[in-house]
């Protein structure tokens, strides 16, 4: 809900202004500038209140197996007292057991989680050993990386987050009446019909998802919602639903642990007598408070009565293996229903009662969930070496799970014709949110890794993950993401994050090699129907969308899908549309945006070429998928490279290309890159794609890149490719012919041209193609930035132009060493506009929230604190910035007349 998605978080738009948002943002930057500070970089926080050393150039070595990153968690996790660290550690497959040795000989450790086949270890240490335990992981050659545990906050994309009052509607030209049982199957509100899925479906009826499972990792999907209860097949909708938090360390109190012992037919508990079963027997208890759910959308009211003082007793038999909830509180647990885990008969309990006289749902469906055999270590103290069994109480944490679901696979929206992308697709639910307003990069990893590894899900989407400022993909989480891939053939698609529209803003674990890293886009249409608001361009990048490219070059964001839409949220939520949209919406029902609803969309159309794959006993590899949807993607007109990746999803192209063999050998790129932290890359200096920020580049200048490109899988002959660019604005092209022959396992040098012919950002793809093979074989990522110096003797720089409503312009400003503050100033608005001004820091990490309501002038939003025509960032970063400009939806101008003014102020030195 790239809550990034977003600031720090990867899901969606319009809530994250709130304070929340703003803390996570802030907080998250804070880390990373802590830690990129010790490596000798200024801080790049705005009005930051230490004052920072002297900028210095990062250093030179190579990225170290635990990264900067995770050093500043560390530090942070002794600073706050904390008593116990938990660590993930990539290893090399079939060599985890060596680690857990190491670690488990180390007084108070304990290994949680080991999967050997994929070299994954999570282990928790108490705090006075972790470095100890950090130094004897990172001594084995088998250990490839390390990851702290960190908290990625999960944003709110709803427009309930949008609180200013008398905001303006925007569009005057064609309105819509809503959506409801008649909206046909292709419509605006849930345009599945973009990326072709609506088309599919009805060309190849057999493949509507049918024969597909997709795992959805991300805050729990509503088992109650009509839509979510049966496939086009008449098959079980949701055939699992499980929590992937941690018991001990993720603060999670959904899980109780199960250590006290009762027996007999009847036993005191918690001050009272209950009544076992009949027949009696020997059980373990433990209470479920309900206000263990504060955190999240039902905020701790679980039965709807008005309170959050409720609990119920849970008892649990282990020898059978089921849970019995004491729901209407009376003691007597005779008369409650014996629970299963959900997929052992998919059973269903509510807290509260519905009254059907409501369109709302005044109860809470919840599923039971057991793990045996948990080890007990991280409590300390006597439980220390021993173990329990814990009892989880599944219930959602947020709308933003079953809105994701609902775009991926539902079936029968609002008893009509319009559906999810792939309506025929089974789901398994996976929650591994907790009630803190966020997830662990520990439970989205391992909540990925149960679902491929035990859930036999053929795609898995998640549209969660965070922004860190080297987003280069080099770390433990996504490297075990690309094993999941390569190791189980299981595809993983991952929202691109909210931090755009600023370049190099891509979210962590999107920034993994193989996985479908996906953009957000919107039609004219979309922006009229779900919001609204009146737009001249038939189809455009939302404005809020992560950009790419990775830190080091690399191609990100893969694919763009549609960002919005009107789908599923939780049967016991009022229904929540765009006030300005001018209709309501019945329960269950609500308008979301973010990267976080354009990844279902793909996942969903990805889902159909699977399922069109098996109906034809077609042999279908994630590599392959990937080809045919990257080489056939629609190019969106006016958004660059960097921008859209790929394009936007085509699938019955994509279906014509696998008919036809789409397939590509695998390849490695050596390109220059040359950023504020191109030093801490893997290879220092050099990327998987060519991006040159901080060289200086002039407009009109012309530059040569030699970009290493080395064939790694194919024929033992030499294969001649053709070199072609795709996206570019003229900016690109290659010296010499445009055709090369690759060797394999032979690197081989192409030397590319940069000639800008104007300031600002310039990216194209070199597509490096074998024509023998369907598909296009490699697409390179090219970026270069042209920035206007913030120089002597003014040391100021001032543009103007007009912000098209819901469009965005770009400028980009190099700021000198030994400023001691970074002043814009955004004016000459029209009267009445709502246009504001966004900074991003030569780490590619937005310094203003990029939330949809913050920081617009004649926008009341009381959760705004800041200044929207004038702010100033204290010792920013030396390098290239990124101030990009924008106009509010809700704007009542179309076009909106700016003033901006950079000014680097006492700059010594």
């Amino acid at each position: 809900m790239q809550a990034t998605p977003e600031g720090a978080a990867a899901g969606a738009v319009d809530a994250p202004p709130a304070r929340a948002r703003r803390t996570a943002r802030i907080a998250v930057a804070a880390s990373l500038v802590a830690a990129l500070t010790a490596a000798g970089a200024a801080p790049a926080l705005a009005d930051d209140p230490v004052p920072a050393p002297g900028a210095v150039e990062p250093s030179k070595g190579p990225a170290d197996k635990l990264g900067s990153q995770d050093a500043s968690l560390l530090a942070k996790a002794k600073a706050e007292g904390d008593r116990t660290v938990t660590m993930m550690i990539a290893t090399t497959p079939g060599q985890t057991g060596q680690v857990a040795r190491k670690l488990d000989a180390i007084k108070g450790a304990s290994v949680g989680q080991a999967y050997d086949k994929l070299g994954y270890v999570r282990a928790t240490v108490p705090i006075a050993k972790a470095d100890d335990a950090i130094d004897e992981a990172k001594k084995l050659a088998s250990v490839h990386g390390i990851d702290l545990k960190q908290e990625i906050p999960l944003p709110d994309p709803t427009p309930r987050a949008d609180t200013a009052s008398g905001a303006p509607r925007a569009a005057k030209g064609r309105t819509y009446p809503g959506p409801g049982k008649d909206t046909p199957a292709k419509n605006p509100y849930q345009p599945a019909f973009e990326t072709g899925a609506v088309d599919f479906v009805e060309d190849h009826p057999q493949a509507d998802g049918r024969g597909v499972t997709i795992g959805i990792l991300d805050s729990g999907i509503d088992l109650a919602h009509p839509a979510l209860q049966r496939t086009t097949t008449g098959e079980r909708k949701i055939v699992d639903w499980v929590t992937a938090t941690d018991p001990l360390t993720d603060s999670d109190d959904t899980w109780l642990p199960m250590t006290q012992d009762v027996s007999g037919p009847s036993f005191s508990f918690n001050g009272r007598t209950y009544t076992a079963p009949a027949g009696g027997g020997s059980y373990q208890v433990a209470l479920f408070r309900e206000s263990a759910t504060t955190g999240g959308d039902m905020k701790g009211d679980l039965n709807r009565d008005g309170d959050t003082t409720d609990s119920w007793a849970v008892l649990y038999d282990k020898a059978k293996g089921t849970v019995r909830v004491d729901l209407d509180d009376d003691g007597d647990f005779g008369n409650d229903e014996e629970m299963k885990p959900y997929k052992d008969g998919f059973q269903v309990g509510y807290f509260g009662k519905d009254d059907p006289k409501t369109p709302i749902a005044e109860r809470i469906p919840f599923v039971v969930q057991i793990r045996k055999d948990v080890p007990m270590d991280p409590k300390g103290g006597s439980w220390v070496g021993k173990k329990a069994d814990f009892v989880n109480i599944g219930v959602i944490e947020s709308e933003h799970g079953t809105h994701v679901a609902g775009i991926t696979a539902a079936n029968g929206l609002f008893g009509g014709r319009m559906k999810g992308a792939a309506p025929g697709a089974r789901l398994v639910s996976s929650r591994a949110c907790t009630w803190t307003g966020g997830c662990t990069n520990i439970a989205l990893t391992e909540g990925m890794i149960d679902l491929v590894v035990n859930h036999g899900v053929d795609i898995v989407n998640m549209s969660i993950g965070g922004l860190p400022a080297l987003n280069d993909g080099n770390n433990a989480r996504s490297e075990l993401y690309t094993r999941l891939i390569d190791t189980y053939g299981v595809q993983l698609v991952i929202s691109a994050g909210n931090s755009g529209p600023g370049a190099n803003t891509i979210g962590d674990p999107a920034l993994a090699d193989k996985v479908l890293s996906v953009g957000a886009s919107i039609s004219k249409e979309t922006w009229a129907a779900n919001y609204g608001s009146e737009v001249k361009t038939k189809y455009a990048m939302m404005p809020f969308s992560s950009r790419g490219p990775r830190e080091d070059g690399g191609f990100t964001p893969t694919i763009t899908a549609p960002g919005a839409s009107i789908n599923t949220t939780p049967t016991w939520e009022p229904g929540a549309p765009v006030k300005e949209a001018g209709y309501d919406l019945p329960p269950g029902y609500g308008m979301l945006q973010g990267t976080s609803m354009a990844s279902p969309q793909a996942a969903g159309a990805s889902a159909l070429l699977i399922s069109a794959a098996k109906q034809k006993h077609m042999k279908l590899t994630p590599a392959d998928l990937r080809t045919a949807l990257t080489g056939t993607a629609k190019k969106i007109k006016g958004a660059q490279a960097y921008e859209q990746g790929s394009g936007l999803i085509d699938i019955n192209e994509a279906w014509e290309a696998l008919r036809e063999g789409a397939t590509a050998h695998d390849y490695t790129v050596k390109a220059p890159v040359n950023t504020v932290l191109a030093g801490r890359l893997k290879t220092p200096g050099f990327g998987t794609g060519l991006y040159d920020r901080e060289g200086g580049l002039k407009a009109g200048e012309t530059r040569t890149y030699d970009v290493t490109v080395t064939r790694t899988s194919g024929p033992d002959r030499p294969v001649w490719h053709e070199l072609k660019w795709r996206t570019n604005d003229g900016t690109f092209s290659l010296v010499g012919d445009d055709e090369v022959k690759l060797p394999l396992n032979k690197p081989v040098t192409v030397k590319v041209k940069a000639k800008a012919k104007a300031a600002g950002i310039h990216s194209a793809i070199l597509t490096v193609d074998d024509d023998r093979t369907e598909g296009i074989d490699k697409q390179i990522m090219t970026t270069v930035v042209v920035a206007d110096p913030v120089a002597a003797p003014s040391y100021t720089v001032q543009k103007s132009g007009t912000a098209t409503r819901n469009a965005t312009t770009s400028y980009f400003v190099t700021v000198p060493k030994g400023a001691k503050s970074l002043e814009v100033a955004l004016g000459g608005l029209a009267a009445g506009s709502q246009t504001r001004f966004i900074a991003i820091n030569p780490y590619g990490v937005p310094v203003d929230p990029t939330s949809t309501p913050n920081c617009y002038p004649n926008y009341p939003n009381p959760q705004n604190t800041c200044r929207p025509d004038l702010r100033s960032y204290t010792n920013p970063l030396p390098g290239v910035w990124e101030i990009e400009v924008e106009s509010r939806r809700t704007s009542p101008l179309l076009e909106n007349p700016y003033q901006l003014t950079i000014t680097a102020k006492d700059v010594t030195g």
